[in-house]
């Protein structure tokens, strides 16, 4: 199989009680771009936000016609790779996202940080690539 670098091929997605504050803080506190928003009033049917550096997410409003409406409203956890967490973990903080684990330095050559959404979604943040 065979992808080009343009092409987004991982999308996490997460339910919110209030997908348009969701949306808000997401593009306040970690710089996601709002690419697509579908709804209406407080309703969002489907949201993609973008990543500076490439990927994003996409997001909604509980629906019962949706195959992952099991899921509670802010669950899950992502990793997204920044060129200076410093900066972004003053952001965060400014924005009011829960630091639940500071900057620091990992062993494996990482140095991030790991917050909460005001829902509870856990967002981390480094500079660690993969390999």
């Amino acid at each position: 199989m065979t992808t080009s670098m343009q092409t987004t091929c991982v999308w996490p997605t997460f339910v919110y009680r209030d997908a348009r504050a969701a949306i808000r803080f997401l593009v306040d506190a970690f710089g996601f771009a709002e690419n697509a928003v579908y709804g209406e009033g407080d309703r969002v049917d489907h949201a993609e936000l973008g990543w500076p550096k490439g990927g994003g997410i996409m997001l909604g409003s509980p629906s019962e016609d949706s195959v992952i409406s099991d899921l509670p409203p802010g669950t899950g956890s992502v990793y997204l790779v920044v060129d200076d967490p410093d900066a972004l973990h003053e952001r965060a903080v400014a924005a009011g996202a829960t630091i639940v684990r500071g900057l620091r330095d990992e062993d494996y050559g990482s140095r991030g940080f790991t917050c909460r959404d005001p829902e509870g979604v856990f967002w981390s943040f480094g500079t660690y690539t993969g390999s």
